[in-house]
């Protein structure tokens, strides 16, 4: 086990998202710190730093919307194991195609069940950062979602982002709203309804937000994008959090990018992520990536796992990108340490020790913390 940070007494007690003086019921808002670095519970100098995971799926690989109606029981124990794994922040991602019945229709029972999830946050003193427009099953994208236009397209999203706001803007339990998980600006042009990246494990994590350049710099597109959805947010909620989560080869550099240059897209933003999966041996390489992030603005590394490399590895990394990194989120799918114990698979081994291990930082990473 590498370092770990060791906490104070009131980190711990201040991790619950209250500060002194706050009743037991409430929870503080989270903000940007005023030099930028970082985040802050509203109206404190106390630093919050985001330690948490990703609950985009469950062990069978359902999505959230999947069984959230029907097995609302499970998600409360879900909660409340991570909760007890030390996280202070849970990344849920939301589909398109179950939050809005048409192009301009929210999806009423879909946003009901959004405000029974924004409780049990609350409850279990977790906060949410809200990624949405996902279409991870490619199966379950409404037909009438992929033949829109480009601007038709980018109505619906922020109709989609309306209706969310407004269902959250009252709530603390909100760390962020989080735009498009791993948003893509195609050069060229690509076919009709073509708006998804490739699979992985099942999933389509990435997705186009235009299909056609049109002449026009990638960069630009995205700026627009932003500040449309952002615009949107705004309408209904102008203190919660907006980012997007950016893949790793966003920088402007040769080769594969995003066309979501980390410095082009941070004015529109409030603070930026980037999803980084270090390769084993090459975690100077995974630094030198977050580094093109450090924009002016806190940065959180909204996906990290030992999928490349092993448990210390990674635990290295966090440890040397805590200068430019402010936040830091892995996966939980809803199986606990001890269920995992008893499997005789490899990759639950493999995941326990992960788990474990990201318990005992949780002491310290996952505290918040008075800023020096």
């Amino acid at each position: 086990m590498n370092k770990i940070i060791a906490p104070a007494v009131f980190s711990v007690l201040l991790a619950f998202g209250y500060p002194p003086g706050a009743k037991a019921d409430e929870m503080s808002w989270i903000e940007v710190s005023a030099d930028q670095r970082g985040f802050v519970l509203a109206g404190t100098q106390t630093s919050f730093t985001p330690w948490g995971f990703n609950y985009d799926h469950d062990e069978r690989g359902r999505l959230l919307e999947d069984y959230w109606e029907d097995e609302w029981p499970a998600v409360e124990e879900h909660f409340a194991q991570m909760k007890k794994l030390g996280a202070n922040v849970v990344r849920v991602h939301l589909q398109t195609g179950k939050f809005l019945e048409s192009a301009d229709r929210p999806n009423e029972r879909a946003l009901a069940r959004l405000a029974k999830l924004l409780d049990l946050a609350t409850r279990e003193r977790l906060y949410l950062d809200l990624t949405g427009l996902g279409c991870y099953h490619k199966q379950d994208v409404p037909a009438w979602y992929d033949e829109l236009s480009e601007q038709g397209r980018w109505d619906a999203q922020a109709r989609f982002w309306e209706a969310v706001a407004e269902r959250c803007a009252q709530s603390p339990a909100v760390f962020c709203y989080d735009l498009m998980n791993e948003p893509v600006v195609p050069g060229g042009r690509r076919k009709a309804g073509d708006w998804l990246g490739p699979a992985f494990a099942g999933k389509h994590f990435v997705q186009c937000i235009s299909l056609d350049q049109k002449n026009r710099p990638r960069v630009e597109i995205a700026q627009q994008w932003v500040e449309r959805l952002s615009s949107a947010i705004r309408k209904h909620d102008r203190r919660h959090l907006i980012t997007v989560g950016m893949v790793d080869w966003s920088l402007d550099r040769p080769g594969l990018t995003s066309g979501f240059a980390p410095d082009k897209i941070a004015p529109g933003l409030d603070f930026v992520c980037v999803h980084i999966y270090p390769e084993r041996g090459k975690t100077q390489a995974a630094l030198d990536t977050l580094k093109g992030f450090s924009v002016g603005k806190p940065v959180v590394v909204e996906e990290t796992f030992p999928l490349k490399c092993s448990a210390d590895e990674l635990d290295e990394f966090i440890d040397a990108s805590q200068d430019r990194a402010t936040g830091w989120l892995s996966f939980y799918w809803g199986k606990p340490p001890e269920r995992l114990r008893e499997s005789q698979e490899l990759g639950d081994a493999l995941l326990r020790e992960w788990l474990v291990h990201f318990q005992q930082r949780a002491r310290g990473t996952g505290a918040a913390k008075p800023r020096p």
